[in-house]
């Protein structure tokens, strides 16, 4: 979970970044980043699968941090929340990469970042530490399970080149080792080259750090 977090807080930031960077009258640039924003929402939306398999049977179990999962819950919702305020603005600015459309955007998508870094900040200090008191583990796979049921099946070598994007040597051997001998062979020959292109044409315009 804190790994995808790691992720998810990178693409986060370089969202706000590259629109920003975007010249006016740049529709190619724009649709290359409106796309991105659509894959990011996605994965988002995906990962959040706490609202059906984790939020209810946490609730069932907690009697003094229930006031704890229902933050989380009103959580998601500010998250979902600003998520469509930026899916609403986004086709405005990719129809003319206005200068205004996109300031308009980097605004939405600005604060969408600092609710989403306030929720996997909390979930990280609190809520994990509840889930491994009170779940098991067959119910805490459920959640990579419903992410995998709930993606499309060409997105998820991409979500998977996200995630391990950020990881330390010993983060990326345990998620690769997690993988079928078949989903390996895939990843290493079809998904990591695909990755590596996909985000050296999503980001030419930020530097790494």
């Amino acid at each position: 979970m804190v790994v995808i977090h790691r992720g998810l807080r990178r693409e986060a930031r370089l969202l706000v970044e590259l629109i920003a960077a975007v010249a006016p009258g740049d529709t190619a640039r724009a649709q290359v980043l409106g796309d991105h924003f659509r894959d990011y929402r996605l994965g988002l939306t995906g990962h959040h699968g706490e609202d059906a398999y984790l939020w209810p049977p946490l609730m069932a179990r907690v009697d003094l941090e229930a006031d704890l999962v229902l933050r989380m819950e009103t959580q998601h919702e500010r998250v979902a929340s600003s998520l469509a305020a930026a899916e609403e603005a986004l086709p405005a600015w990719e129809a003319g990469a206005g200068e205004a459309e996109r300031d308009t955007l980097v605004s939405v998508l600005t604060e969408h970042r600092s609710v989403l870094l306030e929720h996997l900040a909390d979930e990280e200090e609190s809520v994990l530490p509840l889930a491994a008191r009170h779940l098991s583990a067959y119910e805490w796979d459920r959640l990579g399970e419903h992410f995998l049921s709930s993606t499309p099946k060409p997105k998820l070598l991409f979500f998977l080149g996200t995630v391990l994007e950020d990881a330390d040597r010993a983060e990326r051997a345990a998620m690769l080792a997690a993988l079928p001998l078949a989903g390996r062979l895939l990843w290493h020959t079809v998904g990591r080259p695909a990755h590596v292109r996909r985000m050296r044409a999503v980001r030419r315009t930020v530097a790494p750090r």
